[in-house]
């Protein structure tokens, strides 16, 4: 398998699973990871971030697996977009 492959088969639950065990350490059962699995479960969530995720986080990892920082304005407008429910003028009220 490629890694392409591999990184497509990463299913949304598997990738929060991975997420969670580069962060703290451990997996969600509270196993703990070895160095090694440490390294490659970070790898994978970057390989996933870069080539499926369509994050709307502050750094991200672009294909290239350059570090993409979003501006403040940048971020501003995305979170503004995905949480607006309605907007009203004066006169609807």
């Amino acid at each position: 398998m490629n890694v392409d492959s591999l990184v497509k088969s990463i299913t949304p639950e598997i990738f929060e699973r991975l997420q969670y065990g580069a962060a703290t350490g451990k997996w969600p059962d509270g196993t703990v990871l070895s160095e090694a699995q440490k390294e490659q479960t970070v790898q994978l969530v970057m390989l996933y971030q870069a080539k499926i995720a369509k994050s709307n986080e502050q750094f991200t990892i672009n294909e290239n697996g350059e570090m993409v920082q979003k501006s403040k304005r940048e971020l501003q407008k995305e979170f503004s977009q995905d949480s607006e429910i309605a907007r009203f003028s004066e006169n609807d009220l």
